[in-house]
């Protein structure tokens, strides 16, 4: 699939003598693993190549995967090769000094909002980015090297952003590159300890929200996390986000979110929106978002502002179950 494209790819890498690997804002498991991975990978592939991964952005559940390499000066971004992996526009590029840089190669799965970049690989069907740093792998593996740490990262995004690949997108494909990266020595138990296993008090955050949460005439079932929430239950913006899960599985509620109160002089909410059957990405695009059909993410900058997405949301769900059938 898309062969001329990564060979492209391949090419390039093999032009530059420095790259720079750039992600989104706001990390989850698959930018962090693919870009950590798609790094160990070059290393392993090409030592004599300088590397990079410098970002400040960090998520907190993922720091067991390691830290990020030291600021540079901008001089070194000079002639340079950027990559930027599971990122749809330049906005939300954590980074900004992938600018700098000489050319830009894109890589990412999510419906595109924008076009940027010299090369562009973007598959939406793909359930990860890690899922594509692990196609790369496999269609150049008699050229490229990895090892269990590289694995490791991009088995991390795999699993996370396919929901444990029970999320739509999965396929026999997104498996044999699982099982490639798996035949590298993962270890599961002890990556998935790091990745599920939760703190008392997270799990009592987590009674709250079934005994806070509501659902919509139509079938929206909805949570609010506001900053005294947060603070009650000593909750990262993460881990709060992270709960919009927990109400993944009412009968008859296609579509879920979670409305999380941003600790920021804007005033914003941060959405995050979840569904089955229906997408649900055009709600978020309508609210300073976008993302995945089933998987996406909004910002509205007040508590009325979220009042009416979730009624628009609602509207949504409505017409769906009203002109389609098998729904659950």
């Amino acid at each position: 699939m898309n062969e001329a494209i990564k060979k492209q790819i391949l090419q390039k890498i093999k032009e530059y003598d420095k790259i720079f690997l750039f992600r989104h804002i706001r990390n989850d498991g698959d930018c962090v693993g693919a870009t950590k991975g798609l790094k160990r990978i070059l290393q392993l592939t090409f030592p004599e190549k300088q590397v990079y991964l410098i970002d400040d952005d960090r998520a907190e559940h993922l720091e067991f995967l390691g830290p990020e390499d030291e600021p540079v000066e901008d001089q070194e971004y000079t002639d340079a090769l950027a990559i930027v992996i599971d990122t749809a526009s330049e906005a939300r590029i954590s980074n900004k000094k992938y600018t700098l840089c000489k050319e830009l190669i894109k890589i990412d799965h999510h419906i595109p909002l924008e076009n940027y970049g010299d090369i562009m690989w973007v598959e939406e069907n793909r359930s990860s980015a890690c899922e594509m740093i692990a196609d790369f792998y496999a269609t150049f593996r008699d050229e490229l090297k990895i090892d269990k740490q590289a694995a490791t990262y991009i088995y991390t995004g795999m699993v996370t952003d396919s929901g444990r690949f029970k999320y739509e997108g999965v396929n026999g494909e997104t498996l044999r590159n699982a099982a490639i990266m798996l035949d590298c020595g993962v270890d599961t138990e002890k990556l998935y300890a790091h990745l599920y296993l939760e703190a008392f008090g997270y799990l009592k955050f987590k009674a709250e929200i079934y005994r806070r949460m509501q659902i919509t005439e139509n079938g929206v079932a909805y949570i609010y996390v506001d900053k005294a929430m947060q603070d009650e239950f000593g909750l990262t913006i993460e881990q709060a986000s992270a709960c919009v899960g927990t109400l993944d599985s009412i009968r008859g509620a296609i579509a879920w979110m979670v409305f999380i109160e941003n600790n920021d002089d804007e005033g914003s909410i941060r959405v995050r929106l979840r569904s089955r059957f229906v997408a649900i990405n055009p709600i978020a695009e309508k609210y300073n978002g976008g993302g995945h059909a089933m998987a996406s993410g909004a910002t509205v900058y007040s508590w009325s502002e979220a009042e009416q997405l979730l009624r628009d949301a609602d509207a949504h769900v409505k017409e769906y179950k009203e002109t389609h059938e098998g729904w659950l």
